[in-house]
C-alpha cells in the first residue's frame, strides 16, 4: 500500500494478525508463585511479615483447586490469581528491595513506615482470600443440603431401598434351595402336621 492510501483511504488493507490471548494460568503455576514470594520472604524480612505470607499463601493452596466452581470470567477467581501472581510479589518485592534499616524505622506514609503500610496491604490480602474461600465453602455445602433433600424426596418414604428379607432374592423371589412356602403359610419353614381326630 502506497503513501496516499495510507493517509486518505482506500485500495486494499492488509488484514491484521489476531491477537493472541494469554491462557489463564495453571493450579499449579498459581500455587508456584506464592510459593516463591515466601521462600524471598523468609529469611530475609520480620516475622509479622512471614507470617501474613503464609497465610495468603495457604489460603491460595485451598482456592486454586476450586477456582473452577467460581464460574468462568468470576470476579472471585480473577481476584484469586491476581494476588497469587500480581499483588503478593509486587507488595513484598517492592518491600524487600529497601534497605532494612529505612524499610522498619523510617516513617513514609501518614505516620507508617514500610513496614506496617506492608503488613496493611497483607492483612488486606488475607482478609480478601478468607472472604472467597468461606462464599466457596457455603455454596458447597447448600448444593449438599440440596442434594440430600433430593435423595430424601426420592427415597426417603418409598420402598425403593428397602432390603429384601432372609432367604429371597431382590425380585422378592425365594433363593435357589430355599422351600416353597406352603398353603396357608407366609413363608418358607416347617407346616404343622395334622391335628388329633376327635371321637365323633
Amino acid at each position: 500500500m502506497g503513501w496516499w492510501q495510507r493517509v486518505f483511504g482506500g485500495g486494499r488493507t492488509e488484514a491484521e494478525p489476531p491477537l493472541a490471548i494469554p491462557a489463564p494460568p495453571t493450579t499449579e503455576q498459581i500455587v508456584t508463585s506464592v510459593d516463591a514470594v515466601l521462600a524471598r520472604a523468609s529469611g530475609k524480612a520480620p516475622a509479622a511479615v512471614t507470617a501474613r505470607v503464609q497465610r495468603v499463601a495457604e489460603t491460595v493452596h485451598e482456592m486454586a483447586p476450586r477456582l473452577d466452581r467460581l464460574g468462568a470470567g468470576s470476579q472471585q477467581a480473577h481476584t484469586v490469581v491476581a494476588t497469587a501472581t500480581s499483588y503478593l510479589p509486587e507488595a513484598v518485592d517492592a518491600y524487600l528491595r529497601l534497605p532494612r534499616d529505612f524499610a522498619d524505622r523510617r516513617v513514609v506514609d501518614r505516620g507508617k513506615t514500610s513496614l506496617l503500610i506492608l503488613c496493611d496491604q497483607l492483612d488486606l490480602l488475607g482478609a480478601t482470600l478468607d472472604k472467597i474461600s468461606d462464599a466457596v465453602s457455603r455454596a458447597d455445602a447448600v448444593a449438599l443440603v440440596a442434594h440430600g433433600r433430593f435423595l430424601e424426596e426420592k427415597f426417603g418414604t418409598s420402598g425403593s431401598l428397602t432390603l429384601p428379607s432372609a432367604g429371597q432374592s431382590p425380585s422378592g423371589q425365594p433363593q435357589p434351595g430355599q422351600p416353597l412356602p406352603g398353603p396357608g403359610t407366609a413363608g418358607p419353614g416347617p407346616t404343622a402336621g395334622p391335628g388329633p381326630l376327635e371321637a365323633p
